[in-house]
């Protein structure tokens, strides 16, 4: 990519990025943004994506492969939020990795092994910040989007860092739904539309490290994300026409 690219790279929405140029495009703008980093925190976060891109080399989010949301949250953290924390960067590209791949991070192991073995190989910070976002098995007989719910608020409400990964990751799922069809639509809008009120309470707290214009984008994309919501699920809804 010439000199000229990489400007416009650098420049381009997340999902424009995602839409013109892929998985490549978007390893591309990682690689800009994190360009000013110490080498040790390039070298982690480097390490980070090429374990992410093992253990998710097969999992796909509707028409892209899985690495591609891994990356715009990470970009999101480090480009739209000034984050330059090499930790919340390597724990955001690996937030879905002990939910969805304990046993290809500890072999034989569930979620507590999978989460020592990250403490091994990036510290514990970055064990301790995915741990925050992974959710625990659902218990039986209770309704799954109301744990999801009840875990998210726990956890962010003790882990301000955690908030930042959550909300970014949020924001990708929340747009992401734009370009969502099929029954998923409504399984994912019923899932998320609660959830609003409460990341939009947790972002606001003094403690959660992100700047006052930085809060107020945030609280405009959750404000937007509650308008598509309730415009997906009455539409939507059982016995609706």
């Amino acid at each position: 990519m010439d000199p000229g690219e990489r400007r416009l790279l650098a420049a381009m929405p997340l999902h424009a990025i995602t839409a013109l140029h892929g998985e490549a495009g978007l390893r591309e703008r990682l690689a800009i943004e994190t360009a000013d980093l110490p080498a040790a925190d390039r070298e982690k976060i480097t390490r980070a994506l090429d374990l992410a891109a093992r253990l998710h080399a097969a999992d796909r989010r509707q028409r892209e492969p899985y690495l591609s949301h891994l990356l715009r949250v990470t970009i999101r953290i480090l480009s739209h939020y000034h984050v330059r924390d090499a930790d919340v960067a390597t724990a955001a590209l690996l937030h879905d990795a002990v939910e969805d791949h304990a046993a290809g991070i500890a072999p034989g192991g569930g979620q507590p092994e999978a989460l020592a073995a990250i403490a091994a190989q990036f510290g514990d910070r970055v064990a301790g910040l995915v741990a925050a976002v992974t959710n625990p098995a659902y218990v039986p007989g209770r309704d799954h989007g109301e744990q999801y719910r009840e875990h998210v608020a726990a956890s962010l409400d003790a882990s301000p860092w955690a908030r930042v990964i959550k909300i970014s990751d949020f924001t990708d799922n929340g747009a992401g739904l734009i370009h969502t069809t099929g029954p998923r639509l409504d399984k994912l809008a019923r899932k998320y539309a609660p959830l609003v009120p409460v990341l939009r309470e947790l972002i606001a707290r003094p403690d959660t490290p992100l700047s006052d214009d930085v809060k107020k984008t945030i609280r405009d994309q959750l404000d937007r994300a509650e308008q598509r919501f309730t415009a997906i699920l009455p539409a939507r809804a059982p016995g609706a026409r």
